[in-house]
């Protein structure tokens, strides 16, 4: 029951996603999607080969349903890029970020005291630093461009308040990403 809970969550995060894709030039909506290995491929680059080797992979159908292309041993699940987004996007939860990660889908509080880590190695598509729900770039709403990075998600409040909460973050270094808002949680560059 849990590893089906994990594939909804995850077909959660896929649809929101797709969803910006939205913004997408129209030759990212015609990539091809590719095969299988591939995909397994993509979603392993989106953590460090030691996560990534013992990680679940998933990838959602053009139905919107899930599929695991692999079931792992570790405690991460990951995802492979997205083929309809402009950029790279594969990543790797573990199980805190994906409830947290649900929680900002379902437009529910996160939970409390489940501090998450995801990966997105290959960096990031394009995102409002400011709404959590921007779809496309707007005149206000902060779009920024993500390189490789981690996220830490669910923390205290306290822990975000050492960081930069600018409205167009300087990405080079740790910054907060939809600062003030029950899903803020620090992007941290690593390359």
């Amino acid at each position: 029951m849990k590893r089906l809970q994990r594939l909804c969550i995850l077909g959660i995060t896929m649809g929101i996603t797709a969803g910006m894709a939205s913004a997408a030039p129209p030759q990212a909506a015609s990539k091809p999607q590719p095969g299988d290995a591939a995909m397994i491929k993509s979603a392993m680059s989106a953590a460090p080969h030691k996560v990534a080797e013992t990680a679940t992979i998933v990838a959602m159908e053009k139905d919107g349903s899930m599929r695991t292309l692999r079931t792992g041993t570790g405690g991460f699940t990951c995802m492979p890029d997205n083929p309809t987004t402009p950029g790279p996007d594969p990543m790797c939860m573990d199980q805190s970020a994906m409830e947290w990660a649900h929680a900002w889908m379902s437009h529910a509080a996160p939970p409390t005291g489940r501090v998450g880590l995801m990966y997105m190695l290959e960096g990031g598509t394009d995102a409002s630093n400011t709404d959590p729900y921007a779809t496309a770039p707007t005149s206000t709403n902060n779009w920024v461009k993500t390189g490789p990075h981690v996220m830490i998600v669910g923390a205290d409040p306290a822990f975000y308040a050492m960081y930069p909460k600018d409205a167009s973050p300087d990405t080079a270094t740790p910054y907060v990403m939809w600062p003030d808002t029950p899903y803020q949680h620090l992007m941290i560059p690593v390359k």
